[in-house]
């Protein structure tokens, strides 16, 4: 599914919102895009505030994302949307793909959302974050970081307990079916929850929670020089390296 073939890959680097190919820097508020590679992407609500109030709220974001991701050509690994935040594991296949989806996912929240709820005015904080991941060491970790948010949070006690993540999609016991693709070497959908049951130590959940919010790759440092000498961006911030394996 990932093939890690640097010859002819679609490259964007946006800054402040503009889109520029190649470069020779990558300023910390920049969102760099590689296509073939998954992106952890977060976006929050403005001020914090609630995005998703009733299920009827998180049945329309999901039905947009499962209509407009196969539009643009996104692949969908994970997702979880909690109240006033989202975040997906997303891979295009252009390099204008991953922008248009959220563009248009923020946008027609928004209507839908002023709308019902008689409001005015922005709901989302501003641009969306994002990461490109290392598809070979940390495609899973991000997968299950994305589906224990709502554990984490207290919401729940497991991540089966909550409908609005992609969890029990992957276990084979989804409330809203086929939104996702298949994570690239899941055969097994009770190894996958024994996984995710084992939790994520603080180390990798400090990692990938400070790469999705600086905007900076999550993976060892080899992946890290092998992105930069895709793109011809010097990547400021190093990451640690590929996480242990038990």
């Amino acid at each position: 599914m990932f093939e890690n073939n640097e010859i002819g890959r679609d490259i964007t680097f946006d800054v402040l919102g503009e889109s520029v190919q190649g470069g020779t820097n990558m300023p910390r508020s920049g969102r760099l895009v590689v296509t073939g590679y998954p992106h952890h992407v977060i976006q929050r609500g403005h001020n914090k505030q609630p995005v998703f109030l009733e299920d009827e709220d998180y049945s329309y974001y999901l039905s947009s994302l499962k209509d407009w991701r196969c539009e643009y050509g996104v692949k969908l690994y994970a997702y979880c949307l909690m109240t006033n935040h989202i975040h997906l594991l997303l891979e295009p296949s252009t390099s204008e793909g991953l922008g248009l989806l959220m563009k248009r996912l923020a946008g027609r929240q928004t209507r839908y959302f002023n709308a019902k709820y008689l409001r005015n005015g922005t709901l989302w904080d501003g641009r969306y974050k994002s990461s490109v991941v290392d598809s070979d060491a940390y495609l899973f970790n991000c997968a299950r970081y994305i589906e224990l948010n709502p554990v984490r949070a207290g919401i729940v006690p497991t991540p089966q307990d909550y409908r609005w993540s992609s969890f029990n999609e992957h276990i084979g016991n989804s409330h809203f079916s086929n939104v996702c693709d298949t994570l690239s070497g899941l055969s097994d959908p009770e190894n996958y929850e024994a996984y995710v049951s084992e939790g994520i130590g603080d180390d990798e959940l400090s990692f990938i929670r400070s790469s999705v919010n600086r905007n900076q790759l999550t993976g060892s440092a080899s992946f890290i020089s092998k992105i930069e000498r895709i793109t011809s961006i010097r990547v400021e911030h190093r990451g640690r390296g590929r996480p242990r394996k038990k």
